[in-house]
């Protein structure tokens, strides 16, 4: 422990943004990391508690006062090899995750908890800066072979994981690029795509093989999700061209709102707003590309993704944007006695809405409406919580002016094509059946096919993809080779 009174001398530090009329004007990322003398403030604040509860709230279970002491003692090449040894890539989630990690440090219990996602943002730049993130190839073939269907960072952790253990790793994608939801699910005023690119050369060179435009079995007819492929390939195939298959691809089934005029021009799906302009960013060219310019916006969807999109619209130049959630507004901040240390119900304001955007809270749309087939507004109603259930508020109806509404209420499953293309049981929320036990972890109900990720799990976090993609990279190591040196 660095230093024993740093929890009590030291204040936390939050990174701080660029002005927002300057960061409007791009697509590039806006965040001003902690320096390092402010790093090793920060580090300082860590309790290097008997219980480090950040150990458990971290999904990866990353080792957090460890590499916390490390960067305090200027010690940056030893705590970049503490933080890979439990998250492939926290470039990614140094930069995008909510940081479930500081919800259970122990200083939060009655004070601000320790700056931990900027921590480790600030030591996997230094150790990209300083070239201490290189590739790691494995020093003995095993001559198995594994496909890996999504390269998402669930297909990403898995396929890192595998190929260093020695095997023989494909990863497949639907899309143009490599990243999944990474890739066109997040905008890159979150991340960058670079942040990818450079980790995709790493895992080139230790042997992964990326195979892009190759979609897995068949897309459904009139799906909404982006898809770029120019070949398909059959679940038959893989099976056996493979000695075994992990299916890691997102959840990108989006929900739908079927109200009244739902099929009026101008009403689309986040994940069809979101991926076009991060392939426009990437210097594509499209022909119709979506977009909020001089527009009155609706964003349906209280969370991440209707975040996303106030941030893009904004950016387009939107005359107005108003997110609606269905939900009662959250208190400003939690009972951390009775929540403390899990992830509490609050009220968060992102970056995004701090560019400018209307929140309405316990709110519902009842039906969008039009004029000549396109959508002019909607009809809503408060809506309150009794008995468990939303009901609506008499006399609180209201019309609002929209140009574009985007549909930001979460997934519910990913692609079933994918599933069904393999014979995979699925659970009652359409995700593949799979348990996460220690032995035969991961394991669907057809021989040597495995799902991990979203494709398990539902929708989630990129850190909880990244835990179940080398949890089940070691799964299918163990299937393989009847035991298994990777971490779990």
């Amino acid at each position: 422990m660095g230093k024993v009174t740093g929890f009590m001398e030291f204040e936390r530090q939050e990174e701080g943004y660029k002005p927002v009329p300057e960061r409007l004007k791009h697509y590039k990322e806006f965040v001003i990391g902690l320096d390092d003398g402010q790093s090793k403030v920060q580090a300082a604040r860590c309790m290097d508690c008997g219980t480090p509860f950040c150990n458990s709230g971290c999904p990866v279970n990353n080792i957090i006062p460890d590499f916390n002491d490390l960067v305090y003692q200027g010690d940056w090449k030893n705590a970049i090899t503490v933080l890979h040894s439990t998250n492939n890539f926290p470039e990614f989630t140094g930069r995008i995750c909510p940081a479930p990690c500081e919800a259970a440090c122990t200083l939060n219990v009655n004070d601000d908890p320790v700056g931990i996602k900027s921590i480790e943002h600030a030591i996997i730049d230094r150790a990209w800066a300083e070239g201490w993130v290189a590739p790691q190839p494995a020093r003995h073939k095993t001559g198995k072979s594994v496909a890996v269907v999504g390269s998402g960072p669930a297909g990403l952790a898995a396929a890192q994981q595998l190929a260093r253990a020695g095997h023989d790793v494909t990863v497949f994608e639907k899309n143009d690029r490599v990243g999944g939801l990474l890739r066109y699910g997040i905008p890159d005023f979150k991340m960058e795509k670079t942040h990818i690119d450079r980790r995709v050369a790493q895992m080139e060179a230790e042997g992964v093989v990326f195979r892009t435009g190759v979609l897995v079995g068949a897309m459904p007819a009139g799906s909404k999700v982006t898809n770029d492929a120019k070949e398909t390939i059959s679940a038959d195939e893989l099976k056996a061209q493979f000695d075994a298959v992990l299916l890691t691809g997102g959840s990108e089934q989006s929900r739908d709102l079927p109200v009244p005029g739902r099929e009026l021009e101008g009403i689309h799906f986040a994940m069809e707003f979101l991926p076009q302009q991060n392939k426009v960013n990437a210097g594509d060219k499209l022909k119709k590309q979506l977009r909020a310019d001089g527009k009155h916006v609706i964003v349906i969807g209280g969370g991440d993704t209707g975040s996303d999109c106030v941030g893009t619209s904004n950016r387009h130049g939107a005359l107005s944007v108003t997110q609606f959630e269905v939900m009662p507004q959250p208190p400003e901040q939690e009972n951390k006695p009775l929540v403390w240390p899990y992830w509490p119900l609050k009220l968060r304001t992102s970056s995004s809405h701090e560019e400018g955007c209307s929140r309405e809270f316990a709110i519902s749309t009842k039906a969008f409406i039009g004029e000549k087939g396109k959508v002019t507004g909607l009809q809503t109603v408060h809506v309150e919580m009794k008995d468990g259930k939303l009901v609506e508020i008499a006399g609180t109806e209201k019309e609002y002016k929209a140009d574009l509404v985007l549909l930001a209420m979460g997934f519910v499953n990913p692609v079933a094509s994918v599933l069904e293309a393999f014979n995979v049981d699925k659970d009652a929320r359409g995700n593949a059946r799979a348990t996460t036990e220690f032995t035969g972890g991961y394991a669907t109900n057809v021989e040597k096919v495995f799902a991990a990720g979203d494709m398990r799990r539902g929708q989630s976090l990129v850190v909880w993809a990244i835990r179940e993609g080398r949890q089940a990279a070691r799964a299918v190591d163990e299937f393989l080779m009847g035991f298994s040196d990777l971490p779990r």
